[in-house]
């Protein structure tokens, strides 16, 4: 079996929160508090959750754009967490990133051109006019025109900027792009045209992607493999088919039926979370998601859940599911899919 290009293996990161004339240490934010999982060549595991959950500091973490509280990360079997920025060089070449919000992450003061030459010059990767016809060839992939290159990013839309932060990330041939909730501020018309360009992009250099976002159809559209993170732990894992037709965690369900589905005729019963989510700073004993959960046990709110795989491939983390899988599995609706 051929190794996973990215293991992450209980990757932690808690913020101090200081207070007081002396800016002591009162307590953390648990922001990604022990999460695991694995990204294959080629692969997109979308990352999904609330608000707040941990997902975006998870993919900052990975990138050591944070330090890392605690865990590994191994890029090609290489353990890089513990490296320091010097020795994190070569490998920034592998792992890229594709942040939010497309116009705070381009430099307003550089041209187009310049913006996504500056990774390849960094690098030694071309100069002079090699440099321009790589400059213009990696533009034209994502769909601009080589005149692009001598503007400024306020002279574009935000799905433009967008191609234009994708172009800066490719330039350097990265194995593995972080996806920020890349999409989030674009319009629904220009989401669908930017992951469609994301998947042709990935069968075109068979890159793999952590997919960070909360719009759950788009994820399901472009992931193969999804994790369901809630206050900075992942509560399941598998693929995208397993979770959207019958998944097994109580939030997983709950974030499922707040879907828009496509038909005006279709129904489905919406599941309503109690309370609020809790503070990441003191987070509930046992299961974290006892406090909101419909299902809760005595059991829930004194032991916290492992991962568990209870169907090849369907890893999850709630007690309810130790108690007659195949009862359960016998009664589980099959949910429609919402993939655009």
């Amino acid at each position: 079996m051929t190794a996973p290009l990215l293991e992450v293996a209980g990757l932690k990161k808690h913020f101090p929160v200081r207070k007081g004339l002396m800016s002591r240490t009162s307590g953390y934010v648990y922001a990604v508090d022990g999460i695991s999982f694995s990204i294959a060549e080629g692969e997109t595991l979308g990352l999904v959750g609330e608000s707040g959950c941990g997902k975006s500091t998870a993919g900052k973490t990975i990138l050591k754009l944070l330090e890392p509280t605690a865990g590994t990360v191994k890029l090609r079997g290489e353990r890089i967490d513990h490296l320091t920025q010097q020795q994190m060089r070569p490998y920034r070449r592998e792992m890229q990133v594709v942040f939010q919000d497309p116009y705070s992450s381009l430099n307003p003061r550089l041209s187009v051109g310049d913006i996504v030459a500056e990774p390849l010059t960094n690098y030694g990767l071309a100069r002079g006019a090699a440099l321009k016809e790589r400059v213009a060839a990696i533009l034209a992939k994502v769909g601009l025109r080589t005149e692009a290159m001598r503007r400024y990013p306020h002279e574009f839309s935000g799905g433009q900027r967008q191609r234009i932060g994708i172009a800066r990330a490719l330039a350097v041939n990265p194995r593995l792009i972080i996806c920020d909730e890349p999409v989030s501020a674009l319009d629904v018309s220009v989401q669908a045209q930017v992951v469609n360009l994301l998947k042709d992009l990935q069968r075109e250099f068979h890159l793999s992607y952590l997919f960070v976002a909360h719009d759950l159809a788009v994820v399901e559209h472009i992931s193969h493999r999804i994790a369901v993170m809630y206050l900075g732990k992942i509560v399941e894992l598998t693929d995208k088919d397993a979770l959207f037709q019958a998944p097994l965690h109580p939030y997983s369900e709950a974030l499922l039926s707040a879907v828009p589905l496509p038909d005006p005729d279709a129904q489905r019963k919406r599941i309503i979370l109690s309370g609020d989510v809790p503070s990441p700073i003191n987070p509930p004993s046992g299961c974290r998601f006892h406090t909101r959960c419909p299902y809760v046990m005595p059991r829930c709110k004194v032991e916290e859940p492992a991962m568990r795989e209870v169907r090849p491939g369907h890893r999850v983390a709630c007690h309810l599911r130790e108690v007659d899988m195949a009862a359960f599995a016998a009664t589980t609706p099959v949910r429609p899919s919402t993939a655009r």
